[in-house]
């Protein structure tokens, strides 16, 4: 594993079906991560990730998917070069879910654009899976 992943773990006190709803179904997505709306649960699919502004910032593709286990993507930047790879792993705990998000590659990336570095994905991570999933959780 790269010195330059990034790591956020994380259990939310929900059976693990509504978390992979929440991580897979675009009209939930769009309530705590992104308006992904043609967002489709399958190999190859391809989606971009736009900023608060709308523009496109991540292009990605899923790669790997094991239902109410895993959920894993290449993740570009469409301004810069580079490709990184993130995969979320998901844990059946009875009546809790716990979630792992593993970010790879980021040494691929230009590290020192502002917004492209290793703190500002870090800190997204960490609110997306920290603070507005468990939002939407609830």
């Amino acid at each position: 594993m790269s010195t330059e992943s990034i790591t956020i773990e994380r259990t939310y006190p929900v059976r693990i079906e509504k978390v992979w709803q929440a991580i897979t179904e675009s009209d939930k997505l769009k309530e705590w991560f992104f308006n992904l709306p043609d967002f489709r649960l399958e190999m190859g699919f391809e989606f971009i990730i736009s900023d608060t502004s709308g523009k496109p910032k991540h292009r990605c593709c899923l790669n790997k998917i094991v239902p109410h286990k895993i959920l894993a993507y290449s993740f570009a930047n469409i301004q810069t070069e580079g490709i990184s790879q993130v995969n979320c792993e998901l844990f059946d705990e009875g009546d809790q879910t716990r979630l792992v998000l593993i970010h790879t590659g980021l040494e691929t990336f230009p590290l020192d654009l502002p917004g492209y570095q290793r703190k500002d994905y870090e800190w997204g991570w960490t609110y997306l899976f920290g603070k507005a999933l468990p939002g939407f959780l609830q």
